[in-house]
């Protein structure tokens, strides 16, 4: 507490801002945890290895590629990798809903919980054989690069994090808007409410579920994009991430899109006071919370009791 008694402001704001680049990683990375158990039923527990195969395919797009097709000057940039790694996450994601994971939806959750641990401990492990433990650099793009004067608060802030932080929100925004407020939302959560029902009006629900789940780890292809030019990129990168990414969506409540949202950017930028106030407490403040949470509502913050 007199570390934050004896901060100056700008440092102090430049601290939550850290936070808030955090809790943008987290809110999406979440978001996607959030769709696939709301609307699936299943604990994709590969969700963290999903980030780090996005940051894999963004890193090969731009370093291995072109040597691989005998083109060295071909390179993926970062614009064109944000857009084609997150789709090559999302339809690997589908191959596997429907090759392997739909085989366990009448089953307890416990088998996709297993299911999803084995797939992580699989990719995890190949990419390490691959390209070995150690984290690869991937280079911010060149228009994000360099810092961004905010006058007003006195504080400097590198471009890039600027750019993770309104990028994320503006996901975020756009899959709450179109979960809650659209046709095609509603049909995605009569799916899971009733699908007998719904596949009696003619809707493919299988095909709508093989798209829920890949829209779900295409948000953890675009969180790992964004991520590899602030993180370096490694197998090992998810597995670090994953623990507290699910903390946030049990403090906001298992499939409560909404809370999946809130709930990580304020985690974020709890975690980033907490490095000030009490920097050794602060890798398991959220822990804490999510402790506290579960003893005063087991549901979550914005999740519903059964």
């Amino acid at each position: 507490m007199d570390a934050l008694l004896t901060m100056s402001p700008q440092a102090l704001i430049a601290q939550l801002l850290i936070g808030l680049i955090n809790g943008s990683f987290y809110a999406v990375l979440s978001l996607g945890l959030a769709i696939i158990f709301g609307l699936l039923n299943v604990i994709n527990f590969a969700h963290g290895a999903l980030y780090m195969l996005g940051a894999f395919v963004a890193w090969v797009g731009m370093t291995q590629l072109g040597p691989w097709l005998g083109q060295p000057d071909l390179v993926v940039n970062y614009w064109l990798a944000l857009g084609l790694a997150p789709l090559v996450v999302a339809v690997f994601g589908m191959a596997i809903e429907r090759t392997m994971l739909r085989r366990l939806y009448r089953l307890d959750h416990l088998y996709g919980l297993l299911f999803t641990f084995g797939l992580a401990l699989v990719l995890e492990g190949l990419f390490t054989h691959w390209y070995g433990a150690a984290g690869q650099s991937y280079a911010v793009p060149a228009a994000l690069s360099g810092p961004v004067r905010l006058e007003q608060l006195q504080i400097v802030l590198p471009k890039y994090r600027l750019w993770v932080v309104l990028a994320s929100a503006a996901v975020c925004f756009v899959t709450w808007w179109a979960i809650e407020k659209t046709k095609l939302g509603a049909y995605m959560r009569a799916g899971t409410e009733n699908p007998k029902l719904l596949k009696a009006f003619g809707v493919n629900v299988p095909l709508l579920i093989t798209l829920t789940y890949g829209y779900g780890v295409f948000l953890a292809g675009f969180a790992g994009v964004l991520a590899a030019p602030v993180f370096q990129v490694s197998p090992l990168m998810g597995s670090n991430l994953i623990i507290i990414v699910f903390a946030v969506v049990v403090i906001g409540g298992m499939g409560s899109i909404g809370g999946a949202i809130l709930t990580g950017l304020a985690l974020g930028l709890v975690e980033g006071l907490s490095k000030v106030i009490y920097p050794q407490a602060s890798a398991i403040t959220i822990f804490v919370i999510m402790a506290i949470v579960l003893m005063v509502k087991p549901a979550g913050l914005f999740g519903k009791t059964a």
